[in-house]
């Protein structure tokens, strides 16, 4: 069986990391090249860089951020954020980037996956979908703009659209769940794994190390991604991922020690 992979999210606003909750009350966390540093040593799987407000304000991921921060990440990093051109894509690379996100511009323009995929392959090319759950139902709607727009897509139909075209891995950001560290949805999770043949991250509601264990066997994410209890340091990767390890969930060793939390 494959490892599972931890990654925290860096979320970036004007150069710096913050954490919101459902994309609004937004707090100040810290520099990203500081947190890329300790999470690399922490033996983080994988990084992920999101510019939070860039397709709100219809503008660029800030490529001087992914550049200061690549140059301190050796292991994959993701960045996304307003890419909606191959170009972009190809900028992000050359940048330091290991793969690129594209959200809100793939579901505007779907052909733009297919090229990407056809022009860098496509474990490049991550799909991020940001999804809400309807209430009283277990479906699931997309919607874009940091979860401003509705979209009246089907959740579970884009992301099969999406590894048609050529994504090599989709993010799943439960917008509902989104920071407020009740959980990730697992149903989501587990139905998006059952009709795709590519990993699937899951992103959103993660607020103890319970979650995690139950989002990656339950729910059958092949990683899960996670911010504020990274960043705030009430998980420890290395404490995380000796705790995964105690319940059969395979996961790579982390550096650092596990301390006194791991088994309980």
């Amino acid at each position: 069986m494959l490892a599972r992979r931890i990654i925290p999210c860096l979320d970036i606003d004007a150069g710096r990391v913050v954490k919101s909750v459902r994309f609004v009350d937004t707090a100040d966390i810290g520099d990203p090249v500081a947190l890329c540093r300790r999470y690399d040593a922490e033996g983080a799987d994988e990084l992920v860089l999101y510019d939070i407000s860039a397709s709100a304000q219809g503008r660029a991921t800030t490529v001087e951020v992914v550049a200061a921060t690549a140059a301190h990440a050796f292991i994959p990093l993701t960045v996304g954020g307003g890419v909606d051109s191959v170009d972009q894509m190809r900028t992000l690379l050359r940048a330091g980037a290991d793969k690129v996100s594209v959200n809100t511009a793939a579901v505007a323009d779907p052909g733009l996956i297919a090229r990407g995929a056809d022009r860098f392959g496509s474990q490049c090319i991550v799909l991020s979908i940001d999804a809400r759950r309807l209430p009283g139902e277990a479906r699931w709607e997309v919607v874009t703009h940091g979860g401003r727009r509705p979209t009246g897509l089907d959740a579970l139909e884009w992301a099969v659209r999406g590894e048609r075209l050529g994504a090599g891995e989709l993010v799943l950001n439960a917008i509902h769940a989104d920071g407020v560290r009740t959980g990730y949805d697992v149903d989501l999770c587990r139905a998006v794994s059952a009709r795709v043949g590519i990993p699937v991250v899951a992103s959103g509601g993660a607020g103890d190390m319970a979650h995690f264990a139950e989002v990656l066997a339950a729910g059958a994410a092949d990683a899960a991604l996670a911010a504020s209890v990274f960043h705030r340091g009430e998980i420890r990767i290395p404490r995380l991922k000796a705790y995964l390890a105690a319940r059969g969930v395979p996961v790579r060793p982390a550096s650092g020690g596990a301390g006194r939390e791991a088994g309980e």
